[in-house]
């Protein structure tokens, strides 16, 4: 058994550990800790209970509003990972400049970034928006359509990326991505990058734009696009989402073609 004096000289240790990793520690308990706790208390899930917020402090076809509202939820009452405000704007600049008539993204989660991308969408443009999980879809479809954006602006597709990449040409009459949006399951970055390579879909010019790259991360799509030579690319870094101290960043990928 350990005497006193050895558990003694581990509480520097152990008080250095918390200092340096204090952000993570908040992380854990406001993402997993408080949930797991609403989550019994309500019987709803997080997304649900972030759609009753934002129903309840937001105006209906004001997608500023809806973002807003959304912000506030997340960052004051319990976490969830969207893109947040400050990345949310390297997104929104992108999408300026880009002016992309047609957009795919990966992982609507509960349609923050749908209402963020589909906002700022030329007229005439499409979204056609991936999410495999039912729940989070149903969500997803409410918030859009509050934020005012019919099927002709947003479509949502619920099935899994790797099911639904490969149709998109044929089910969806696709010819062009002008711009894709990344926010999925990070192990899946790669995976569905590779097969949007394969699909034809990606032109010269074509931009993707992956978000978590760095935080919780995504090694093996960054080292594909260091050594594949398909893009220019660059990484906008930022603090994760909702938090302080957490680096994290997107990767900017500009397709160059074979």
């Amino acid at each position: 058994m350990a005497s006193p004096a050895i558990a003694l000289a581990f509480i520097p240790l152990l008080l250095t550990l918390i200092i340096r990793y204090r952000y993570y520690f908040v992380l854990l308990y406001r993402a997993v800790l408080v949930r797991i706790w609403k989550d019994c208390v309500t019987g709803l899930s997080r997304e649900e209970r972030a759609y009753q917020y934002v129903l309840t402090h937001s105006i209906p076809g004001d997608p500023d509003s809806i973002l807003e509202a959304f912000d506030i939820w997340c960052s004051k009452v319990e976490f969830i990972s969207n893109i947040g405000p400050q990345k949310g704007k390297v997104l929104d600049r992108l999408l300026m400049e880009q002016s992309p008539l047609t957009v795919l993204e990966l992982g609507a989660h509960c349609g923050y970034s749908t209402v963020r991308i589909a906002r700022a969408l030329p007229l005439g443009a499409r979204l056609y928006s991936i999410e495999m999980d039912q729940r989070n879809a149903a969500i997803a479809e409410k918030i859009i359509r509050l934020a005012g954006f019919d099927d002709d602006t947003v479509e949502l597709i619920i099935n899994p990326s790797d099911e639904v990449i490969p149709r998109l040409r044929s089910d969806y009459n696709l010819e062009r991505l002008d711009f894709v949006f990344m926010d999925h399951w990070k192990k899946c970055y790669l995976p569905d990058l590779q097969m949007l390579e394969g699909s034809g879909l990606l032109g010269k010019g074509s931009m993707i734009l992956a978000d978590n790259v760095l935080f919780p991360g995504a090694p093996k799509f960054l080292r594909h696009i260091r050594k594949s030579g398909l893009y220019e690319w660059k990484i906008h870094r930022a603090t994760l989402e909702y938090s302080k101290g957490i680096r994290d960043g997107m990767a900017e990928l500009v397709y160059q073609g074979i």
